[in-house]
């Protein structure tokens, strides 16, 4: 069946399931999408929202809602997600993951897959107390702070309650593991790899990073930037 790409559709409310692309912004890819419908439709402006930014160097699903589903947008930020995270052990990074370099190295020789395992299901289940990265969007005193960060500026953020509903390790080759994760809202899986690092008596950063549900949505049911915009080129509009 074909996808409604109407301009009513849009206007009255759509939800568009999004397989971020790696190195995009969550805000370029509502940017993107409010482009392509304006166009398309030569409308002066539209109302395009996002439900939960996912980092620059993450992929999968995002949620873009257009016209007044973007009333449903806190609803969805609000629901618990899933993610599968590839963390390198024995090093560490800045931003603790690899947007900066490594600063710190550390050895890993005593870890096995049953350390991992253990402290995954002791330390990291449940409610869990968590700080931010420093380079994250969380504002101080108004400004973001991978802002402050990256201008060298030393800052303190507080910590958090996230509920970590589960957590698994999927795949064992060190120096790396892949994990997944179901958490609650505001979980900083680059945070979550660098507690895992301290942990384990070592170090360690997210190196890869894929949201694959928000909810009920899930990534498989996505499409890429690119299958919107040919969707909507060729959706025949009988207005």
């Amino acid at each position: 069946m074909e996808a409604n790409y109407s301009k009513e559709e849009f206007l009255k409310g759509k939800i568009i399931l999004i397989d971020k692309p790696y190195e995009w912004t969550s805000f370029d890819v509502v940017k993107k999408i409010r482009f392509l419908i304006k166009r398309k439709y030569k409308l002066s402006k539209i109302k395009v929202g996002h439900a939960g930014t996912l980092d620059p160097l993450a992929t999968g699903l995002i949620i873009v809602c257009t016209g007044k589903a973007t009333k449903q947008i806190q609803k969805l930020i609000d629901s618990g997600k899933q993610y599968e995270a590839n963390i390198k052990l024995g090093a560490t990074t800045p931003s603790f993951d690899r947007e900066t370099d490594i600063n710190k190295k550390f050895e890993i020789a005593h870890i096995t897959s049953g350390k991992v395992k253990k402290i995954l299901e002791n330390k990291f289940k449940g409610i869990i107390k968590q700080v931010p990265p420093l380079y994250s969007a969380k504002r101080v005193n108004g400004v973001r702070a991978y802002e402050l960060a990256r201008r060298g500026e030393e800052i303190e953020l507080k910590a958090n309650m996230v509920e970590i509903k589960n957590i698994e390790l999927i795949e064992y080759n060190l120096p790396d593991i892949k994990l997944y994760i179901n958490c609650s809202k505001g979980t900083y899986i680059r945070s979550l790899a660098r507690d895992i690092g301290v942990a384990l008596k070592s170090g360690a950063y997210l190196h890869n990073l894929r949201r694959i549900s928000i909810g009920n949505f899930a990534v498989q049911d996505a499409i890429s930037i690119k299958e919107f915009e040919k969707n909507l080129s060729n959706y025949n509009n009988l207005e």
